[in-house]
């Protein structure tokens, strides 16, 4: 039996990421939690590994209130130091002041754009399909507008991963079976 072939960093020990990978990244999913959920992971990503972020999924997911957009957007002082002494997190206090802060942002964009599905999809005639790349011209664009509005922790690399993971760019490599089934499709 041939083995099937993935992306080179999926970690496929590691049954949360062959799930992840399998089913989900790069897969197109616009809904609105998702869209939070999933800013929310990358940007506590940023200078650790995916894995460790995908390990903790669970635990944030129920930390976050599942990721409710409004709740955390109303998170006080006392919900702050609550997460910080979370040893099932990533407890790193900048991270989660930009969470709540980028929370507020996200309802602020989405009330511009009548959802920030929207507001992302005004950059994006089509998925595009790119990989072997951290960022683009597109990530770089997107994350200067989205620090110009106040969001933190969104360097033109994590725009990119963000970009990947909720299906706007599909990074799949060529030899993946993914790729290959896109292909085919």
């Amino acid at each position: 039996m041939q083995k099937i072939k993935r992306c080179r960093w999926c970690n496929e020990n590691n049954p949360l990421y062959l799930e992840y990978h399998d089913k989900e990244w790069g897969v197109l999913d616009l809904d609105e939690r998702y869209l939070f959920e999933m800013l929310v992971l990358e940007m506590f990503q940023a200078g650790l590994s995916w894995e460790c972020v995908l390990n903790k999924r669970a635990d944030f997911k129920l930390t976050f209130d599942n990721f409710d957009v409004y709740k955390v957007a109303n998170y006080d002082d006392i919900k702050v130091l609550e997460l910080m002494n979370n040893k099932k997190l990533i407890r790193n206090n900048l991270k989660i002041k930009a969470t709540i802060n980028n929370a507020q942002k996200f309802i602020e964009v989405s009330k511009e754009y009548d959802g920030f599905k929207n507001y992302l999809c005004s950059y994006f005639p089509e998925v595009l399909v790119e990989y072997d790349r951290v960022e683009s011209p597109l990530s770089i664009k997107i994350a200067k507008d989205l620090k110009h509005r106040g969001f933190k922790f969104v360097g033109s690399k994590i725009v990119y991963s963000y970009l990947q993971a909720i299906g706007l760019i599909n990074g799949h490599e060529q030899d993946c079976f993914l790729a290959q089934k896109q292909k085919g499709s």
